[in-house]
């Protein structure tokens, strides 16, 4: 057992539309502890595995953590780039006026010290899904 008095926090992103790592995609980390107030700790991007390898510390104290993923920038240069090779498609699909139904996925959860928490996200145009990984 840790003897660790904070938690720590790592993400991937999996587009399972193509069954790729999702680069590019922002994401920020906040925490609360004791049912304060919820304080932004900073972000990082998706590597080109899909990874964030350098998210803040997480302060002690903590007990819940939100992980937002703005993901409408990700999606938006995916439709891009499939517009520009079939010129023909429908350049929006019934998502809205950006064409991306999801803009951003916000996860929160409940973490406790010593535990390190791996929280991936399998990520399509029109769903997601998340679990704690290893």
């Amino acid at each position: 057992m840790s003897t660790d008095t904070t938690a720590s926090v790592s993400t991937h992103i999996l587009d399972t539309s193509v069954g790729r790592p999702a680069e590019g995609v922002a994401v920020t980390l906040a925490a609360r502890g004791g049912g304060a107030d919820w304080v932004a700790l900073g972000g990082s991007a998706t590597d080109a595995d899909g990874r964030c390898k350098d998210l803040p510390a997480l302060p002690a104290g903590t007990t819940h953590v939100r992980l937002d993923f703005a993901v409408e920038s990700y999606f938006l240069s995916k439709q891009d780039k499939k517009a520009e090779a079939q010129q023909d498609a429908p350049a929006n699909r019934d998502s809205g006026a950006s064409g991306v139904f999801f803009p951003e996925v916000a996860i929160t959860f409940a973490v406790v010290p010593g535990e390190h928490y791996h929280v991936p996200l399998l990520l399509n145009p029109f769903g997601y899904s998340v679990y704690r990984g290893s």
